[in-house]
């Protein structure tokens, strides 16, 4: 007798699912290495930057190209990912490209060339679109949320444990270990992706297409978050990814400490990341959680130049951990609520690339700041960008509750008519 297609498929089902696992676990090693790679030196960047002799203003432009040029590149990579129907040369190319960053903060001892580096890097964060995606596709589509929760848990572990060594490897072993370590274990996991399997999209299925872009676009809720999210960004990269190791270093802190700058951040954060919108979602709604988050950021960002001492920074860090973990999850997850299910990896890829915006202009405007007014200048910026985040979540997001509810009422009196 016979065997149907549908039965072969049935068959084959078990077979599959057992080497979509192994696939997974196998992806998230390499992941793992790709932020890491990518994260080891950023604890010390503007710090590393100003010992070369470059004013406040040229480090915002090193630290704000990482963001530049993933405003331009992120789109392309995913329509480019998409048209060719292939993930994995893009997965390549951001380990390639994470480690050629690597390579040239090594090349010489001037702020050029850790310009030129942070755009390649910048170049390697932009093919996330497509980790994401590949990620994705190993789960049934029922399972999105906890493919996604994985890839978050080992993108956070990867950050916070990269992050904690570097000062102490700076510390023992000179500005360039860093950038030598983060060199290898690129090269490593791009050895690894060679073994990694092709995983290619059905044709019919949505993706990042410029034809859905005019339609996405025209959405005011994904462009509302997408603008908050700007903001939120513009903190973080001001903050943490920014500014911050240099205040603690003002403090006179040692590199080996700044590890522990890091953790007061990260651990608070990962733990809002996971929890926050469980806990305060139900209570506060989505409107009052962003309103705290944003409110609260606003606040520990402005105490971080009066903190006397490395440990009341450590503090400002953990409240600022705790309160943009409420943010981040909850705008990602608004991204894309108000689109249709068949353009939402265009939404992801249009909200990607907007946010990229606050990872740019945040720290490169804060340095300008800094140089007229001293590092406290970039932090009241910090601050007074999350206050306007508040303020426009409140606005915003009210105005969509009205709309929602007048919507309602409409259709009351439709059918009591």
């Amino acid at each position: 007798m016979a065997i149907t297609k549908k039965q072969r498929k049935a068959v084959d089902r078990p077979a599959a699912l057992e080497k979509n696992k192994d696939s997974r676990w196998f992806f998230l090693v390499i992941v793992f290495m790709f932020w890491f790679s990518s994260y080891i030196y950023v604890p010390v960047l503007s710090p590393y930057v100003e010992s070369l002799g470059a004013s406040y203003t040229m480090v915002g432009a090193v630290l704000g190209v990482y963001g530049l040029v993933q405003i331009l590149c992120r789109l392309p990579i995913g329509i480019g990912s998409d048209m060719l129907n292939r993930r994995r040369p893009f997965v390549l190319l951001g380990l390639l490209a994470s480690g050629a960053s690597c390579l040239l903060f090594m090349a010489g001892a001037h702020p050029g060339w850790a310009l030129a580096a942070r755009a390649v890097a910048g170049v390697a964060a932009s093919a996330w679109v497509v980790y994401s995606v590949m990620f994705a596709g190993y789960f049934p589509k029922e399972d999105a949320g906890k493919a996604m929760g994985m890839l978050q848990f080992a993108t956070v572990i990867a950050q916070l444990a990269s992050m904690l060594v570097s000062g102490t490897i700076v510390e023992h072993w000179g500005w360039n270990a860093p950038f030598m370590i983060g060199l290898v274990v690129a090269a490593v996991a791009a050895l690894l992706t060679l073994r990694l399997p092709e995983q290619q999209a059905e044709r019919h299925t949505g993706g990042i297409q410029i034809k859905d872009l005019a339609s996405v676009v025209r959405e005011p809720l994904l462009v509302k978050v997408s603008l908050l999210s700007v903001l939120a960004h513009c903190v973080l990269f001001i903050t943490m990814f920014g500014y911050t190791p240099n205040q603690a270093l003002a403090l006179g802190a040692a590199k080996s400490e700044l590890g522990w700058l890091t953790l007061a951040f990260m651990l608070p954060h990962a733990i809002a990341t996971l929890y926050g919108s469980r806990l305060l979602g139900g209570r506060l709604g989505d409107r009052g959680t962003l309103l705290l988050g944003f409110a609260g950021t606003a606040v520990f960002t402005l105490l971080i130049p009066a903190a006397p001492t490395l440990a009341v920074l450590c503090a400002t860090q953990v409240g600022n951990g705790l309160m943009q973990g409420l943010i981040f999850p909850l705008l990602l997850g608004k991204s894309v609520s108000g689109v249709e299910p068949y353009k939402r990896a265009t939404a992801m890829g249009f909200y990607q690339a907007v946010y990229a915006v606050g990872m740019s202009g945040g720290p490169f405007v804060a340095g300008w700041v800094s140089s007229a007014y001293g590092l406290r200048g970039g932090f009241w910026l910090g601050a007074a960008a999350a206050a306007a985040a508040a303020v426009l979540s409140w606005v915003w997001l009210r105005e969509r509750e009205n709309a929602g509810a007048v919507m309602q009422s409409k259709v009351v009196d439709a059918k009591e008519r």
